[in-house]
């Protein structure tokens, strides 16, 4: 399959990801909208990716990218959107973004409940995963909820379609983990977290969330396949 990745900015792409998308034999082509790039006239599957920008922000190219994953949903384009990209989902297929309840920076507790869904069923019924966000997505009514946290919806399913959206950064390669980090200053909701506390606890980790992230995106592929 030819696997398209919408990316926005430069530290938040494919990551772990794109190691899934090779092992399968899947080509990956990245697109930035951000960049005011065309999208491309030819691919199977959509990857979604995360961005410091908020859905509703006065960007140029954000209502077009959203016009452009509406008609994709609509056509049933397999889809996995992250953090932005899954709200950039929900918004596209008639949802919402709304600013989460508390900020949600680092390793948090999530509760699966996805039955046998074919994507997310693979995770522990509890695990600890990393993110980083300060809005939530609120898919449509007919949206199927898997996961959740404290403080938002954590993954769904789009109406039976093979489209997914995860709040959390199952994709974050440890290059990018470790700069998001070392720039926490630069974030003004991160203001009260000490990044070498947060890197210390984010080290041992890291080998057992890539590889839950390897895999979820197989499966992600398998189903989309």
């Amino acid at each position: 399959m030819r696997v398209l990745a919408v990316v926005h900015q430069d530290d938040a792409g494919p990551g772990v990801f794109a190691d899934a998308v090779s092992a399968r034999g899947d080509t990956l082509e990245v697109w930035r909208p951000d960049r005011g790039e065309a999208p491309p006239d030819r691919f199977d599957v959509l990857i979604v990716c995360g961005g410091a920008m908020n859905v509703g922000d006065p960007l140029p190219w954000l209502g077009p990218e959203i016009d452009f994953l509406r008609a994709e949903l609509a056509d049933g384009r397999p889809a996995l959107g992250v953090c932005l990209g899954a709200q950039l989902l929900a918004a596209a297929t008639g949802g919402s973004v709304r600013r989460a309840r508390r900020p949600e920076i680092g390793w948090a507790d999530v509760r699966v409940h996805a039955g046998d869904d074919p994507v997310m069923a693979g995770l522990p019924s509890r695990l600890t995963a990393f993110g980083w966000h300060s809005f939530e997505a609120m898919p449509p009514a007919e949206a199927v909820p898997l996961a959740s946290s404290d403080v938002c919806l954590q993954a769904f399913r789009l109406d039976g379609e093979p489209q997914w959206g995860i709040q959390f950064h199952a994709e974050v390669s440890p290059a990018d983990m470790r700069h998001w980090i070392e720039n926490l200053h630069t974030d003004p909701d991160a203001a009260n977290l000490d990044p070498q506390a947060l890197l210390a606890e984010s080290e041992p980790r890291l080998e057992s969330w890539n590889e839950l992230g390897r895999a979820l995106c197989t499966r992600f592929l398998e189903a989309a396949a």
